[in-house]
């Protein structure tokens, strides 16, 4: 396996308490394997993908193991980290606009990574990075490379993310929410874009939108309050789920009549006992309300956690 992540924990010190923001997560991601990791907002997917790269608040207590072509990235120096980041792992950060540079050229930012990890000088970085945004399909690339990020689209933004991700090659790619807030046709472009994009790669896409997942990843994880309630293939995921909850999201999808998950998702500062599910699941028994589930594996790389499948 690429990336092994082993008993997980992010937690958070907050005045109200301990928020369990990633709580006992074990997951992998193979070579050339995109992953998609789904979930509700707020469940703990966009810190889960910021652990891997080591890009939390300094007051976070985490435990476990992330384990990148075997070595521990929690381990690592922050000198050795940050010659992977970009290199070896590359984060695609959700919501460009804030996330770009405002009073950064595109060229330049794409450019920045280049020149750290490919010992180029600026001129042959910024020809790069020009190469780069042609490759991501942004038109007048040369013309867009020394505008900055208010003169661009949202679609073209997001290309401009994608090329910063790509620029240096890296061997693991993490997308956070990469079609948020774009137009239905946009975001069609840019799912098409990141399926040839990566199509040479390994990559965790983390989105609550079901349908980007099932047409890009070849897997798929569902989160919910910090923790993994089944695991499959994309297309047993979306065709033969098995926890309430996996059946829950795959029905409030508009294809399938917009029938909300009744509820809300519990608080990371004190979540229920037993299934962390069950107060909003319609199936749920005694069981549900007292014991914490394992995860059951159904076989074919199929696993639930989920009493009701014991």
């Amino acid at each position: 396996m690429l990336l092994d992540i082993i008993n997980l924990k992010a937690h958070f010190p907050t005045q109200d308490g301990m928020v369990k923001a990633v709580d006992c997560v074990d997951l992998s991601l193979g070579e050339r394997e995109r992953l998609g990791l789904i979930g509700e907002t707020g469940c703990g997917k966009t810190v889960l993908g910021m652990s891997i790269i080591r890009l939390l608040q300094p007051t976070t207590m985490i435990e476990g193991q992330i384990l990148f072509k075997g070595k521990d990235l929690l381990k690592l120096s922050e000198e050795e980290m940050r010659r992977n980041r970009g290199k070896e792992i590359a984060m695609i950060l959700q919501n460009p606009t804030t996330s770009l540079n405002p009073v950064l050229k595109i060229g330049d930012q794409v450019a920045e990574a280049i020149q750290l990890h490919q010992g180029l000088n600026k001129k042959e970085a910024k020809e790069k990075a020009v190469e780069m945004l042609e490759s991501v399909r942004i038109p007048e690339a040369s013309k867009r490379a020394n505008q900055y990020p208010h003169e661009l689209s949202g679609g073209m933004k997001e290309r401009a993310m994608i090329a910063m991700g790509l620029a240096c090659n890296p061997t693991l790619i993490l997308a956070d929410e990469p079609t948020k807030g774009l137009d239905t046709e946009t975001k069609a472009q840019i799912v098409e874009l990141l399926k040839k994009m990566t199509e040479r790669k390994s990559m965790l896409i983390i989105t609550h939108d079901l349908g980007v997942a099932g047409q890009i990843c070849d897997r798929i994880a569902v989160m919910y309050a910090g923790e993994l309630l089944e695991e499959a293939s994309s297309e047993a995921i979306l065709n033969r789920p098995a926890h309430p909850y996996t059946q829950g999201f795959i029905n409030s999808l508009p294809v399938k009549g917009l029938l909300p998950i009744r509820g809300s998702s519990p608080s990371l500062i004190d979540p229920p006992q037993g299934c962390k599910f069950h107060p909003r699941c319609d199936s749920a028994v005694e069981i549900c309300r007292t014991k914490h589930p394992e995860m059951v594996n159904l076989g074919n790389g199929h696993s639930v956690r989920c009493h009701l499948c014991h």
